[in-house]
């Protein structure tokens, strides 16, 4: 089943008033989250132009672990955040709110200074 089709059946369900379990719901959003940040932390890696492996380098971390962040597979401490947010020279911004979830890296302006 393609996932436009999967969606569409789940929308139509919760509109029929069935609900999903909470754990289920807790897990999508576990999951929501963990995508956000991987598309962020790609997005920024990608915008500077480094790769995994010099992403790593300047966070002190290992490529697999920058590839276990950008494919959704990890949920990274706050500590890690801060590493990751300094190696991308930007500042690391979370909005929660219910089921709507932004994660964005802001560049830091270097003409500040």
């Amino acid at each position: 089943m393609s996932h436009s089709r999967w969606k569409s059946l789940r929308e139509r369900k919760l509109a029929e008033g069935l609900t999903e379990p909470e754990d289920v719901a807790e897990a999508r959003r576990g999951i929501r989250l963990s995508m956000a940040l991987a598309k962020a932390v790609y997005d920024r890696r990608t915008e500077l132009g480094l790769t995994q492996t010099e992403l790593a380098d300047r966070a002190g971390l290992t490529q697999a672990k920058i590839s276990r962040i950008e494919g959704s597979d990890t949920v990274p401490t706050l500590p890690l955040l801060a590493k990751l947010a300094k190696a991308l020279d930007a500042t690391l911004n979370i909005a929660l709110d219910n089921d709507d979830t932004h994660v964005t890296f802001t560049a830091h302006d270097t003409d500040a200074a």
